[in-house]
């Protein structure tokens, strides 16, 4: 028969194997949980395009002042790369007369719809801007060219709480004639507007079509179930 402090020796060598049982079967959910939760995540990031190319369409209004020659349709291609800190952006512009100078931005909204007409519900206001880089063509007409790095994809946004604006994506891209005089001849130069430093641009001269859900093509990743469709970020 056992003496009284075996016995106690027994209880206490039960206690701590049933508690290293326990204590061993917490941290196999915690890790399977961890596990889950990493895969999960990665699956998400992994379905997100590493890149994405649209073109850019001109502005009827204003083609006949943004274009080289009669027989060629001004051009403007954008290829923008996913990046660890931020996305790369490549814009190339073709076909656009020599000595023009524009000012790129990321805007809310585009005037147009999927397939290129015009948006009857678009009421003028691009909405929230986001002034990115000047563009200049040099002597030949395929001189444009403009590469930036900044947040691009799926996450490009604003806010200002102390006017009431909560945060905005701005998912097209668009540049603007710099100088109003340029588009004497196809407009009104005395009209401007402030997609410049001083405040004092032309009209659009080419901007990015939406997706059929509404959306512009720096979003990546739409989430079509809400109305209207948002980007997952």
């Amino acid at each position: 028969m056992d003496s009284k402090e075996t016995r106690l020796n027994k209880k206490k060598v039960g206690r701590l194997w049933i508690h290293n049982r326990v204590t061993q079967k917490l941290a196999r959910e915690w890790f399977l949980a961890f596990a889950v939760v990493t895969l999960t995540g990665a699956a998400v990031a992994q379905n997100k395009v590493d890149e994405v190319s649209f073109d850019l369409v001109p502005n009827p209004a204003t083609l006949r002042c943004l274009r080289a020659n009669e027989s060629e349709t001004p051009r403007a291609h954008a290829t923008v790369i996913r990046g660890k800190l931020n996305d790369t952006l490549i814009l190339d512009l073709d076909g656009i007369r020599p000595g023009l100078g524009f000012d790129l931005f990321t805007v809310q909204r585009s005037p147009f719809l999927f397939d290129g007409s015009r948006d009857p519900n678009f009421t003028g206001s691009f909405g929230l801007a986001w002034y990115q880089s000047d563009v200049q063509i040099g002597k030949r007409s395929d001189d444009g060219h403009v590469r930036i790095k900044t947040i691009l994809l799926d996450q490009i946004f604003g806010f200002d709480p102390e006017f009431g604006l909560p945060p905005t994506n701005t998912f097209h891209l668009g540049f603007w004639f710099n100088n109003p005089q340029d588009i004497a001849g196809c407009g009104d130069p005395t009209k401007t507007t402030p997609f410049n430093g001083e405040h004092k641009a032309g009209p659009f001269a080419m901007i990015s079509l939406p997706a059929q859900n509404g959306l512009g093509p720096l979003c990546t990743d739409p989430n079509d179930d809400t109305k209207p469709a948002t980007c997952s970020p």
